[in-house]
């Protein structure tokens, strides 16, 4: 089969197509034949080993998965033998975690981090859904337990996991404002933003709006302006994302970590977000979905072969929502 490989951290140039052989499931897996795969911010951290600290999980001289990228939608191709959930022909989505491999033809994933793709979605859009969508459930409502009437601020709504935390806030009831830049504020305002800040013009920290919660999706403001940002017992998310800016030893793991440390000290709370593949959440995602109250944003779309240029974008463009493989 076609796939994206990587053996050696580096620029999207160290990515090449290549022919491997097709996965075989282990017993509580199911091959899937990829239709589309979804990039995420993670994807381009996985390929450059950046911020440098983080290879001491991902490897320290290349990365430890060899084919790229973690979101992916397509049909079941086959079932290990305690599979029952699943059968061939079914039509999933789902993410790989840290083991990546959905820029390809065929991926190998476990059964439990599988569901059945949204009914009103392409494979396209439900591709999209996977790693975004979960860190924007996981933001607002295990985190960030946001309820009807609590002012929400988005910064970085205009994103893969902006774009879907705008939707799903407004589902829980939040009175929700977005930061973007001035070309995306149509968009924002479009997915139900109640308000839109332009981040070329004014600065959220230091208006007079205070707020329950603050998603932090960007990591480009200090904790002091975030939490100026908050009620005086409001929510604070920090999660990453960003743009390459040329490689970094600690990137926002600086204000992840000073997040941490002062969290026990303050009224307000301060929760850095981690994330992992969730059925459950999957299928939340997929009622949101089919009911329409959630509807997948994809900027642009690249065949297979064009990975490295499809990353690129996404690393320093400032994409808007989703970039998406087909397959």
């Amino acid at each position: 089969m076609k796939a994206i490989v990587q053996d050696r951290y580096g620029p999207p140039e160290t990515l090449k197509l290549a022919d491997v052989d097709v996965p075989v499931p282990a017993a509580d897996e199911v091959l899937v034949r990829v239709e589309a795969a979804a990039l995420n911010a993670y994807d381009w951290h996985a390929m450059r080993g950046d911020p440098r600290m983080a290879r001491l999980a991902m490897g320290r001289s290349g990365p430890r998965a060899r084919i790229r990228g973690r979101d992916f939608a397509g049909r079941v191709e086959a079932v290990g033998t305690h599979v029952r959930q699943v059968r061939p022909g079914d039509a999933v989505f789902g993410d790989l975690g840290d083991a990546n491999g959905a820029f390809a033809e065929y991926v190998c994933v476990p059964a439990t981090l599988v569901a059945p793709k949204p009914a009103n979605l392409t494979p396209q859009q439900a591709a999209t859904l996977p790693l975004a969508g979960v860190t924007a459930l996981m933001g607002l409502c295990d985190v960030g337990r946001v309820e009807p009437g609590h002012r929400v601020l988005i910064n970085g709504a205009s994103g893969g996991v902006g774009t879907l935390a705008v939707q799903l806030a407004k589902v829980l009831g939040a009175t929700v404002t977005g930061v973007c830049s001035t070309r995306n504020i149509d968009l924002v305002r479009s997915l139900g933003a109640d308000h839109v800040v332009d981040y070329t013009r004014d600065d959220f920290t230091r208006d007079a709006r205070r707020h329950d919660v603050v998603f932090d999706l960007v990591g480009n403001r200090s904790l002091t302006g975030l939490r100026r940002a908050l009620t005086p017992t409001g929510t604070l998310v920090l999660s990453g994302g960003g743009v390459y800016r040329g490689g970094s030893l600690i990137g926002p793991i600086w204000l992840l970590a000073r997040g941490r440390l002062l969290a026990p000290f303050v009224r307000q709370r301060i929760v850095t977000l981690t994330t992992a593949p969730s059925r459950e959440h999957l299928d939340t995602l997929r009622a949101h979905a089919e009911a329409g109250r959630l509807t997948p944003v994809i900027d642009r779309t690249y065949p297979l072969h064009e990975v490295p240029q499809a990353i690129r974008y996404l690393e320093g463009e400032h994409a808007r929502a989703k970039v998406v493989i087909t397959v």
